[in-house]
């Protein structure tokens, strides 16, 4: 199951992500989102968790759970999303087919 997580601190790293939720269970992978410029955290991330019902129970802990000042961390099942073209579409197919 694949995890939303937001509300991090901007100084945490993929390594801490990941050790935080193998406190409840297995974890396949954890990725924080940066920004590319600057390279640091943007506060929110991914993880996977192989074990649904480990999943379900790291979401019922750790939503809403206090961080450092004063943020509450949001995890939730991540929502699927279309892939977007850069055009304002969210399929494969071009404007005009003949190019």
């Amino acid at each position: 199951m694949k995890l939303f997580v937001a509300g991090l601190p901007n100084d945490f790293d993929d390594v801490d992500l990941k050790e935080m939720f193998e406190l409840y269970g297995e974890v396949k992978y954890a990725k924080l989102v940066v920004d590319k410029a600057t390279g640091k955290s943007k506060g929110f991330g991914f993880v996977e968790m192989p074990k649904r019902n480990e999943a379900e129970e790291t979401i019922e802990a750790l939503d809403g759970a206090g961080l450092s000042r004063g943020k509450k961390m949001t995890v939730k099942e991540a929502e699927e999303q279309p892939v977007n073209n850069g055009f304002g579409r969210t399929n494969n197919k071009r404007f005009n087919n003949r190019y």
